[in-house]
């Protein structure tokens, strides 16, 4: 078999619906498969979810190329970072440096909206069916629900950081904790006063001492515009946030002191234009994300494969996440392309394509890491070349945003 016929005739399970998951499907069915099923844990609130989203233009040409993204789907366009650092004298602080940022940043929610419209009719999509365990069966795959077991010729875990599929795959893998967390917020940008001030299409970095907030605008549900905010500090934030789970803290289990802890960093670190913007994010908009990172390797067992989160974490410093996902989704269809009858062979091919690339971000992602939060350097006394210069020291492979897609 080749081409569009290589996975014909076989049956396909994809455990997690997301965005990863999604994009999976549609590289089964642009394989060539006919008979896939696709197992969500939660039912419907996946668009819900509103935060950002970057895309680095580059990578969204050879994703929109693949056919995994395109134009129709809204985002805003970025073009400038601003590098920012505490100055009593302006509300936006004093500018350290600029630098291109050829971004597009979308909404999650959106996004997601987007692929989940793309699979195809014929794809079963069972929302709320939560996979308990997955098993090696013959020549393929077995996944195990409340319902019972359904045996499949492969099946590819994208079920995230928490994935079932890599607890088989890959069982030693467990997340590490990086010793910092990230922050996270998104409102409408009706709220924000004065947003003139700040540069429509311009990604705000605005860095201290143990930290730094990275802010740029993304596209509402609705057709308005957003504030996107995620920052990053190794300062303690208060009782009722655990650092030996990755799993975010929803706005909803957030401790009150936590976030007057927040407040007061960021009103003592931030310039006030950016303090306030923060500020002005409701506690039911806010959420605690810990930093983790791993990589499954392997990440394919007999007729097991493993896809974005569930495969590879890198820390979000990358600007590559989302990237990563639709970048497996389009290397997994160009393998199975070439299957020609070997199956094993195919995900074996797979497989070392995405650990290359998943190793280079995890990597990155460490590096930025330190640059960024864990070993700051005395931002005010950086000029705009030796910021330049301590950039492409942090970002020394050059991969920032994502690794170019290799086929």
């Amino acid at each position: 078999m080749s081409g569009s016929n290589a996975l014909r005739g076989l049956r396909a399970a994809v455990v997690g619906g997301s965005i990863g998951g999604c994009a999976a499907t549609l590289a089964l069915h642009r394989a060539g498969c006919r008979d896939t099923t696709v197992y969500e844990r939660t039912t419907g609130a996946l668009a819900d979810r509103g935060v950002g989203v970057a895309v680095h233009t580059a990578r969204y040409a050879e994703l929109e190329a693949a056919g995994y993204l395109d134009a129709s789907m809204p985002c805003v366009q970025l073009a400038e970072r601003h590098w920012y650092v505490r100055d009593e004298r302006a509300p936006l602080g004093r500018m350290l440096g600029s630098n291109a940022f050829p971004f597009r940043t979308y909404n999650w929610g959106p996004l997601w909206r987007e692929l989940r419209a793309r699979v195809p009719e014929g794809v079963h999509f069972r929302s709320g069916t939560p996979v308990l365990s997955v098993a090696e069966s013959g020549a393929g795959a077995a996944v195990h629900t409340e319902d019972g077991s359904e045996p499949y010729d492969v099946v590819i875990g994208a079920d995230g950081y928490r994935s079932v599929v890599r607890a088989t795959v890959c069982p030693a893998v467990e997340p590490r904790y990086a010793g910092y967390l990230a922050w996270r917020g998104a409102y409408p940008e009706s709220r924000l006063p004065d947003s003139e001030s700040w540069p429509e299409h311009s990604c705000a970095y605005v860095v201290f001492s143990g930290g730094h907030v990275v802010i740029y605008r993304i596209p509402g549900a609705d057709g308005d515009v957003r504030v996107n905010w995620v920052l990053y500090t190794s300062a303690p934030v208060g009782p009722g946030i655990r650092r030996d789970d990755p799993s975010s803290v929803p706005p909803r289990a957030l401790d009150g002191s936590a976030r007057t802890l927040l407040y007061e960093l960021v009103k003592t670190r931030l310039p006030p234009f950016w303090a306030t913007l923060i500020t002005l994010t409701r506690a039911e908009e806010l959420f605690v994300q810990p930093m983790y990172d791993f990589m499954a390797t392997p990440g394919v067992r007999g007729g097991l494969a493993l896809l974005g989160d569930a495969a590879t974490v890198a820390r979000p410093h990358t600007g590559a996440g989302a990237v990563k996902a639709l970048q497996d989704a389009s290397l997994l269809e160009t393998a199975l392309r070439g299957a020609d009858g070997d199956l094993s062979g195919a995900l074996g091919r797979y497989d070392a394509a995405r650990s290359a690339a998943g190793s280079s971000m995890v990597g990155l992602g460490r590096q930025l890491g330190r640059a960024l939060v864990e070993a700051t350097p005395e931002w005010g006394a950086l000029s705009s070349s030796e910021l330049d210069a301590w950039w492409h020291r942090a970002d020394a492979a050059g991969v920032f945003g994502g690794r170019q897609l290799k086929k």
